[in-house]
């Protein structure tokens, strides 16, 4: 089984919209259970509350239940546990270079290079924003993890 952890700041906003995302797409594709995905957050912020109620609502509106989300920080043991941390901006993915055990051969990235053709290479924080934001989060983890699916594919197969 391939373990995937998607990495924001507080675990409540892009990183559970790209779990739900990439997880939707791993049920489509059948691969749902070779695929194990979760998600944290690099601060203590929001450890065991739901995800934000305009996540949740924004996903919802695209088919993806994200109510059952609880938000927790992500560890150095995850480095090791999962075998893709996907970073959602630069100062996640330095965090996690720094919490990265020194045996872990885990994979860290961010989200956004498993869309190379896309002018964005972060996604952006929408929590002081509108509506349009938590859209763009859902939209940019689609083109994501629509590139992260082929990946996790072609490695299955090989």
């Amino acid at each position: 089984m391939i373990k995937v952890l998607m990495v924001c700041t507080g675990n409540i906003c892009r990183s559970p919209t790209a779990e739900g995302v990439l997880r939707a797409r791993l049920l489509a594709a059948g691969l749902d259970r070779r695929v194990m995905v979760a998600s944290a957050g690099t601060h203590d912020y929001h450890i065991g509350e739901a995800a934000d109620a305009r996540t949740i609502a924004a996903a919802a509106r695209r088919g993806i239940d994200l109510s059952a989300h609880v938000a927790r920080q992500v560890t150095g043991a995850d480095c090791i546990e999962f075998d893709f941390v996907l970073a959602l901006d630069r100062g996640h993915l330095q965090d996690l270079k720094a919490r990265r055990p020194a045996k872990a051969k885990v994979e860290l990235a961010l989200l956004m290079d498993y869309a190379p053709g896309h002018p964005l290479r972060e996604v952006p924080d929408p929590y002081f924003s509108d509506r349009v934001a938590f859209e763009q989060v859902l939209d940019l983890s689609e083109a994501a993890c629509a590139g992260l699916l082929n990946r996790l594919a072609a490695r299955l197969d090989g």
